[in-house]
């Protein structure tokens, strides 16, 4: 089968025809596109992922990395939360990539109404997304939990120990941490975004998340198109399903 061949991360990556054409024509017949990200979308700009052979998962800590972002650990080891976060959750020189430009630039032609993502780390508003539903929060938004005060992400990257705000209470960063639940606004937001959408595109996703992963059961159309390096639980049930880098596959779409 002819396919195109493009060289990135050192690795040989194919895509063929037929999908590149099928997800083209897709593209070109909508004008309420939603795309849905994951942490592959990230992985591109050097921002780790969680669950991958290199993920955090599978990195040795003290505690679990999934038990140190819970709001018990925040709350009952305070310190070794900070100490975590800054060094693996604060990525504030990451460049967007190949995929975060292309959606802004979807966004700007008026074929894409919405980006929902459930990363952290603000790339597709830096690469020029204006409406982006962030489900787990954002490093861009922190706040004093006593007055309320906002902070950027470089406060609490260059503080030590536990972050204090002026008025003494702690700094904390507003992202949704394992137990807290998401923001009843952002989830009604997404819903209806993607309850509206007439192509839905999944990428950099395991799909393994809940109840962000929920989301998608809100798209009703005939144009899911997931895009991801492994299998997901939706596989099945998409229109297209490409096993590729995220970024690759999109900046192969023509916008017109």
């Amino acid at each position: 089968m002819e396919g195109k061949f493009i060289i990135q991360e050192r690795r040989l990556i194919i895509l063929t025809d037929v999908q590149l054409e099928k997800l083209q024509r897709m593209v070109d017949e909508s004008s309420r596109i939603v795309f849905f990200g994951g942490a592959g979308v990230s992985t591109e700009s050097g921002i780790p992922d969680f669950r991958s052979e290199d993920g955090l998962y599978r990195q040795k800590y003290r505690y679990p990395p999934e038990v140190m972002l819970s709001h018990s650990f925040f709350e009952s080891h305070m310190g070794e939360f900070y100490e975590f976060y800054r060094a693996k959750m604060l990525y504030l020189d990451a460049k967007p990539n190949a995929a975060h430009k292309k959606l802004a630039e979807m966004e700007r032609a008026g074929k894409l109404s919405a980006v929902v993502t459930q990363n952290i780390d603000g790339l597709h508003q830096k690469a020029g997304s204006r409406k982006v539903f962030e489900l787990h929060g954002s490093v861009y938004w922190n706040y004093c939990m006593k007055c309320g005060k906002p902070y950027g992400p470089e406060f609490i990257l260059h503080s030590k120990g536990v972050p204090h705000c002026s008025c003494g209470g702690v700094v904390k960063p507003d992202v949704v941490l394992y137990e807290e639940g998401l923001n009843q606004d952002t989830i009604e937001g997404a819903v209806e975004a993607i309850r509206q959408a007439d192509m839905l595109i999944v990428g950099g996703t395991s799909l393994a998340v809940y109840p962000a992963a929920g989301l998608i059961n809100y798209y009703s159309g005939n144009r899911l198109v997931l895009i991801n390096r492994s299998a997901t639980p939706l596989d099945r049930g998409a229109n297209l399903v490409i096993s590729d880098s995220i970024g690759a596959v999109l900046s192969q779409i023509k916008i017109r």
